[in-house]
């Protein structure tokens, strides 16, 4: 027999995500961010979904590039660090020693100890109620090598989401 269930957050499981970006004078920031999903196969695109309230929003809307950084088990403690502290209070990479380099194609860093790292440019957006949703293409797919099978692809099932 089903049972009605609670309509928030019914579409489980989906990987965790971290946003990373960096503003205009060079300030980085890094969010945990629930909503992100491919949207196109042609040109490859990505929808990530950011709370407008959110420190990293308007550097988002300002630059208009992000980085979409795929954590393991092992980054936990990372990861609800930065979904639970605002960048407008600290700087949360320094603060948690997380390592970065620059991404090659958008203006933003990548979280290197993420194995997978999407670097993306902002096509679009709209707002759907609690979310902006922010329509990306990708520019650029980074991967630890282990990950990788012998056509260079992405072997899903090695990566141990969080």
């Amino acid at each position: 027999m089903k049972k009605d269930a609670p309509l928030k957050g019914c579409f489980q499981p989906q990987p965790k995500i971290l946003v990373s970006c960096r503003d205009k004078k060079g300030r980085e920031n890094a969010l945990a961010v629930a909503y992100c999903c491919n949207c196109s196969f042609d040109p490859p695109m990505l929808m990530v979904g950011i709370v407008p309230s959110r420190f990293s929003h308007h550097i988002i809307k300002e630059t208009g590039c992000m980085v979409v950084n795929i954590p393991t088990k092992s980054y936990t403690k990372e990861f609800k660090y930065l979904g639970s502290v605002s960048g407008r209070d600290e700087d949360k990479l320094k603060n948690m020693h997380i390592k970065t380099a620059n991404a090659a194609q958008v203006n933003a860093p990548l979280l290197t100890d993420c194995p997978v790292n999407i670097e993306l440019t902002v096509v679009d957006s709209m707002l759907t109620g609690s979310h902006e949703m922010f329509a990306c293409k990708i520019e650029k797919v980074h991967a630890d090598e282990a990950l990788l099978d012998e056509k260079g692809e992405i072997m899903w099932d090695k990566v141990d989401f969080i």
